[in-house]
């Protein structure tokens, strides 16, 4: 293997992996995703001489994956209803506003359903590195919620997709006065106001975290990133057990998710010709098909001990019928990316493993405002 070769599958590897920790490391888990995706072209521009034509759309996809999974997390770890709700509506808010811009190119769509889902979902997780998030009340999740929509992602959304502006030839040009050549070093050297500034946003950033710190209430647990270690999720065995009726809501939201992400992604993957009504009904075939598969189990009195057993188990099914299907097509006349409909198989059987997974453990509200019970609290 080529050392280029060798670079981006580490990276893509990289991009695949990371987010799978989300569930259990929510924080840093979301974050080194949201490096390793602002540094990724830089990496493969600087070390490799490899064609990155069509990689934006791959690397727009992943964007898309590891926010899905994220909002999955929410259903695994997230105790309060009401902060869930929230997230909820600002994933598929978000959700249809990508895949209306996907369909009709309209960048201003982008700034009408800003990306608010990302940072709320991680200003949630700071909070529980050392409080139980859930003892926020409604109005401070609200807050939370708007401060991030209207402040930071609407100017960010306006920045990066009407106004289309590159931060380093804004910073050289507009800020330091210098050509977009010049260095960094040469350009900080030149505008020495510009590190006395740097410094005095950090004190005044450590003043406000001093001050924020002392007015917070008491930890409730120590410092930990591993979110296990914070909560214990309530036992339902008896829920885990018995899936959902197949005609339910429950399912209704598996096949809306699911399609919206798969039809996303075929948009974005270059030379794919994909029927968006045909991706559709082939996703909810599939939801549908591996519900019964859950429920043959369930009959049985057999129930899935892990998920990556689960997984590996609705992998097989589902490949299966790709192999199925991808037969059919070949005998016809039918034109199909095999490559993309394996990768939409493994994709597909991803989200709805989790989801199955996490949201039958969705605990009910444990515990009245200000008070923090045992079973919602591992001191």
């Amino acid at each position: 293997m080529s050392t280029d070769l060798l670079i981006f599958v580490v990276v893509v590897g990289l991009r695949l992996f990371v987010p799978l920790l989300i569930p259990r490391f929510p924080l840093p888990a979301i974050l080194a995703a949201l490096v390793i995706d602002a540094a990724d072209q830089t990496i493969f521009q600087n070390n490799t001489d490899l064609d990155l034509t069509g990689y934006q759309g791959y690397d727009k996809a992943l964007d898309i994956y590891y926010l899905t999974i994220a909002y999955l997390s929410t259903m695994r770890n997230w105790t309060d209803p009401f902060a869930f709700g929230v997230a909820r509506f600002l994933w598929y808010y978000r959700l249809v506003g990508v895949l209306l811009f996907e369909l009709f190119d309209v960048r201003a769509l982008l700034i009408i359903f800003p990306n608010t889902f990302e940072y709320f979902f991680i200003a949630y997780e700071a909070v529980r590195l050392w409080w139980n998030p859930a003892r926020l009340n409604r109005r401070q999740v609200i807050v939370m919620a708007a401060f991030i929509w209207i402040f930071i992602k609407l100017p960010q959304e306006w920045w990066i997709h009407i106004a289309q502006l590159d931060f380093t030839d804004f910073m050289k040009e507009d800020i330091f006065g210098v050509s977009i050549s010049t260095s960094w070093g040469t350009a900080i050297g030149e505008n020495l106001w510009f590190a006395g500034l740097l410094i005095g946003i950090c004190i005044g950033i450590s003043f406000a975290v001093r001050k924020i710190w002392q007015e917070a209430p008491a930890p409730d647990w120590s410092f930990t990133m591993d979110v296990d270690k914070t909560i214990r999720q309530r036992e339902m065995a008896e829920e885990r057990n018995r899936p959902p009726s197949i005609l339910s809501w429950y399912t209704f939201e598996k096949i809306a998710l699911v399609s919206m992400v798969t039809v996303i992604f075929a948009q974005l993957l270059p030379e794919n010709d994909n029927n968006i009504l045909g991706t559709v009904a082939a996703v909810s075939f599939v939801v549908v098909a591996n519900s019964f598969v859950g429920f043959w189990f369930t009959q049985r009195g057999r129930s899935w001990a892990t998920t990556v057993g689960e997984f590996a188990v609705m992998v097989v099914v589902n490949l299966a019928a790709a192999l199925v299907f991808i037969a059919l097509a070949r005998s016809g006349d039918e034109r199909l990316n095999e490559a993309a409909t394996v990768f939409f198989v493994l994709l597909l059987t991803l989200i709805v493993t989790m989801f199955d997974r996490y949201h039958r453990g969705v605990p009910e509200i444990v515990f009245k405002r200000g008070s923090l019970p045992e079973s919602a609290v591992t001191k």
